[in-house]
């Protein structure tokens, strides 16, 4: 599988808000959706985690919006795996407009290993660290423009 995992989808008319553009908390969404897509395609399914007993809760959100978002825009989500540590991952995420590539948000999510049975912090365990690529650096997008990437 790819390090860097591109996430398709459709603007709702549901999404959007009374300015006339997707609402923010949709981006969130997006970012939680295109992340347990991404796990999925590397083999940690939901319920791979939950038979395990652990996963991923979200400790923090950034995000930088850069254009706005309408009803009927094709979406773009890149993701990848920006570092991890001992008991916690920092994945990165550009949002994109389909037709022309323009850069709509830029984000990152500070996830955190856990127990399910307790909330409690737990190391990332190897098998799951091992099914991601890291990419550290700066990304390249599909124009060639560079993203930053730390």
């Amino acid at each position: 599988m790819p390090a860097i995992y591109l996430h398709h989808l459709t603007v709702q008319p549901e999404e959007i808000d009374g300015l006339g553009h997707v609402n923010n908390v949709c981006y969130v969404s997006w970012m939680q959706d295109a992340a347990v897509a991404h796990s999925s395609a590397q083999g940690w399914t939901p319920q791979r985690y939950h038979a395990a007993g652990h996963g991923w809760v979200a400790r923090s959100h950034f995000i930088e919006y850069r254009s706005p978002a309408f009803e009927g825009d094709g979406i773009v989500v890149r993701t990848w795996v920006a570092d991890f540590q001992r008991v916690s991952s920092v994945r990165k995420f550009e949002i994109l407009r389909a037709k022309d590539e323009a850069l709509l948000a830029r984000a990152e999510t500070n996830w955190a290993f856990v127990r399910f049975a307790d909330g409690r912090l737990m190391r990332v365990p190897t098998e799951v660290a091992e099914a991601f690529e890291v990419v550290a650096g700066p990304v390249r997008r599909p124009g060639g423009e560079t993203a930053s990437g730390d």
